[in-house]
């Protein structure tokens, strides 16, 4: 029965998605977001655990908060439906700042570090990844408001770096994380859908391998991270080089769409807005390092490249070597189209 609720729920969450996003008209694209977010409350909520149910309030606060800004926003569009939104962006703005806020984008980012902290991995792989979908794609539907993508962007750099270093829960640091990116897309979303697109995809599979590990040896914090990681060195090394790439260093394909929206950026003259994001996103580059070298220094019994005797799963070695190794294939297929 537990099974049959989660998939149904499951099922209709990405229905709520698919239809918001390939919605004819602004109400329907609502009632997609609203299934979408009732869907999400009963697969995070459960009787056994009250920080997850604490989770799914604090969730529908937000969410429906947001819901309520957004359908404000398409009021006032029908009410203005002959003029320009050149000429009247105030609908604009309020709808872009509705989704800005259910996505979790840096101002309004208030509730995504604090329901995060009392899901589970999976639910936490739903919300950096699925959840991101709907909001981002109508993002891309509606008329930029520049200004206020611009101030998101920067936000998000700044607010993830600086809060991202206080806290020891991983859960915590993987939401800032998420912000952090979730500017990223932003800077990609606001000159060519493509790069968005390739930027989330890249994003989602790095996150989620990162998760997958997470939920393996069921750590929530940073010191359970030290102690699980002693004795296992082919896990330890995937979990640096998933961390780096997480970061966009070079030699990892995590540096692929943060390549692509600096080269289009800096293409539209956009250099302050890159330099800016480069130089903030070092912030968060800095405490991804210090959990890996945390975890590389306080635990290292053993040689990171010794063989282990710990049966590894094969998809966990398969989707990490299409992570770490990708970049030259990806580079090699973009030339190519």
């Amino acid at each position: 029965m537990w099974f049959l609720s989660k998939m149904l729920f499951g099922s209709s969450l990405a229905l709520g998605t698919i239809m918001a996003m390939s919605s004819y008209s602004w109400m329907g694209m609502w009632v997609g977001l609203e299934i979408n977010l009732l869907s999400f409350i009963p697969l995070i909520s459960t009787s056994k655990n009250m920080f997850s149910s604490e989770s799914a309030l604090k969730y529908f606060i937000a969410q429906a908060m947001a819901s309520t800004i957004l359908l404000l926003s398409i009021i006032l569009l029908s009410m203005n439906a002959l003029t320009p939104l050149e000429f009247n962006p105030q609908p604009s703005l309020i709808f872009n700042t509705s989704l800005l806020m259910k996505m979790g984008s840096a101002p309004l980012h208030f509730w995504f570090p604090e329901v995060m902290d009392g899901l589970n991995w999976l639910n936490s792989m739903i919300l950096l990844t699925w959840q991101k979908i709907a909001p981002m794609t109508l993002l891309t539907y509606t008329s930029k408001t520049l200004v206020l993508l611009v101030a998101a962007i920067i936000s998000c750099m700044l607010i993830s770096g600086i809060m991202g270093q206080n806290h020891l829960s991983l859960r915590k640091i993987m939401a800032y994380s998420s912000i952090n990116h979730i500017g990223w897309m932003l800077g990609a979303s606001l000159f060519q859908e493509m790069i968005w697109m390739i930027y989330f995809s890249v994003y989602s599979i790095i996150t989620i391998n990162i998760l997958i590990m997470f939920k393996k040896l069921n750590l929530f914090f940073m010191k359970q991270l030290m102690l699980a990681m002693g004795h296992q060195p082919q896990l330890k090394l995937f979990f640096i080089l998933n961390f780096m790439s997480l970061g966009g260093l070079p030699p990892f394909l995590g540096f692929f769409p943060k390549w692509l929206t600096i080269q289009m950026m800096i293409l539209e003259n956009f250099t302050f807005l890159s330099v800016t994001m480069i130089l903030a996103t070092l912030m968060t580059l800095y405490f991804y390092m210090r959990i890996t070298f945390s975890t590389l220094v306080l635990s290292m019994n053993t040689f990171l490249i010794q063989k282990s005797t710990t049966p590894y799963k094969f998809f966990i070695f398969s989707t990490n070597l299409v992570t770490l190794a990708s970049l030259i294939l990806s580079t090699l297929i973009f030339n190519i189209l």
